[in-house]
């Protein structure tokens, strides 16, 4: 196939430039510690009231993401589907990022309310605001993220595809990293910008950078969305109904797994360690705020830290794969996550938050990376890759799912002794349901090898 014109591969890059700050400011630093802010009160163990029921703040927020990974969950073979038919998946592409930025600019909404007395208050209607823009903006950035990747097959040829991909996630880092930059200053020297009042400083700031962030998404998106090519190689199957052949794709695939025995122990695997690993990731600023009362410098200061690490974390791994091999890497990765929830129970200082981020972001990127290259050689000679990575995406999402509830339900259960970090010591289980499928994956691996 013939690569595509300089212009349109950097308008595909361009869009990790622009949805990158989602994840950074809104997922990893300011709009977490600023919900747990908000939210706690005097009420007994930070309870708040949504929809009827009443919640641990900190439990509602990761049930909120929960539900939010369910409906992309099942919309993912629906969105596969749809980018296979390869017709119009830019406008797709281009509705999803118009909805996640939105919703994104719509939390400058979530706010208390200034008491005549001094104090703040939250009304029931701010709280549902957040909750439920949080929810859509999350649906939009991961939808969106859909129909980005399907585009990167059809710019570039497979030996160019390992490079692309990477100058994409380069371009996303530094864009993500600057408007972070911007969004500190805005937090750290509110006066700059005219904050002046006590209400004013404490919450205006975080409120000013969710706009931004969904400014920079929808507007940086622009570029690729007058680049990008509208429809491109003609449809590879034919295709009898776009909503329902992605559910029929998974049912083929899942009928596959059971002739490929060692795919499938490792799909397991994947599916308990990938739920640790990802409810750490999402509830780290939580578990610093609430558990230790780090102040939000703090927090993103560890953030920081885990996204500087995880670049030469995965070159370390991917170097360590090529040794010793990609199980045996994996494994040790997840002994260090089993480690690092141990430490996170006994963690009670800043300094040790410090250390157990630079531990996560040592891990972080490289045990992801490698996981997914692992699935890729894993996988049968096939021209269904899509279909395939499909089921991926499907089972790493609801790996998150089941692994943000837990995490959720056990603090709300033992918010009298022990709270979130029970919640984190129980997430050793994840870990080490992996580590011993990953032990299985190899011990099948290997004795086909024997055969053969």
């Amino acid at each position: 196939m013939q690569i595509a014109p300089r212009k349109v591969i950097n308008a595909w890059c361009m869009y990790d430039w622009a949805n990158s700050a989602y994840n950074l400011v809104i997922t990893s630093t300011i709009f977490p510690a600023y919900y747990e802010a908000i939210t706690k009160n005097r009420l007994p163990d930070n309870e708040i009231e949504f929809l009827g029921r009443k919640f641990v703040n900190t439990a509602l927020y990761n049930y909120a993401l929960g539900a939010a990974f369910i409906v992309v969950a099942f919309m993912s073979p629906i969105l596969t589907s749809i980018a296979d038919y390869r017709g119009n998946k830019r406008n797709f592409m281009r509705f999803f990022c118009t909805m996640g930025s939105i919703f994104c600019c719509l939390l400058y909404f979530f706010a208390p309310q200034p008491l005549p007395g001094g104090g703040t208050m939250l009304s029931s209607r701010s709280l549902d605001v957040g909750i439920f823009c949080m929810v859509f903006a999350c649906i939009g950035f991961w939808a969106s993220l859909v129909f980005y990747n399907s585009f990167l097959p059809d710019l570039v040829p497979h030996r160019l595809r390992d490079r692309i991909s990477a100058r994409g996630y380069t371009w996303g880092y530094i864009g993500s990293v600057i408007l972070q930059v911007l969004c500190f200053i805005i937090v750290f020297f509110p006066g700059m910008f005219g904050f002046h009042s006590d209400y004013a400083k404490d919450f205006m700031p975080p409120r000013v950078s969710f706009v931004l962030v969904g400014l920079w998404w929808f507007g940086f998106a622009q570029i690729s969305f007058r680049y990008l090519p509208i429809s491109t190689v003609k449809e590879r199957h034919e295709r009898k109904n776009v909503f329902t052949n992605g559910f029929l794709e998974l049912k083929k695939v899942w009928s596959q797994l059971r002739h490929m025995p060692v795919l499938k122990l490792f799909l397991v695997s994947f599916f308990w360690y990938s739920a640790g690993i990802q409810t750490v990731f999402l509830a780290a600023t939580q578990f610093g705020a609430k558990e230790l009362h780090l102040p939000t410098d703090k927090l993103i200061i560890t953030i920081m830290i885990i996204q500087l690490v995880a670049i030469p974390g995965a070159i370390i791994i991917s170097r360590a794969s090529e040794r010793f091999g990609n199980i045996q890497t994996l494994m040790a990765c997840v002994l260090v996550w089993i480690g690092a929830c141990i430490g996170a129970y006994y963690t009670y200082t800043d300094i040790q938050f410090y250390i157990l981020g630079a531990t996560v972001g040592l891990v972080m990127g490289g045990i992801q990376s490698l996981s997914r290259s692992t699935y890729s050689n894993l996988m049968p000679d096939t021209k269904d890759t899509a279909s395939f990575f499909s089921f991926y995406d499907v089972t790493e999402k609801i790996a998150l799912v089941m692994g943000m509830f837990t995490f959720a339900f056990i603090e709300e259960r033992t918010i009298k002794f022990g709270g979130m970090r029970n919640s984190v010591l129980a997430l050793i289980v994840f870990f080490m349901l992996g580590f011993v499928w990953l032990g299985l994956t190899m011990r099948k691996a290997n004795r086909l090898v024997q055969k053969a």
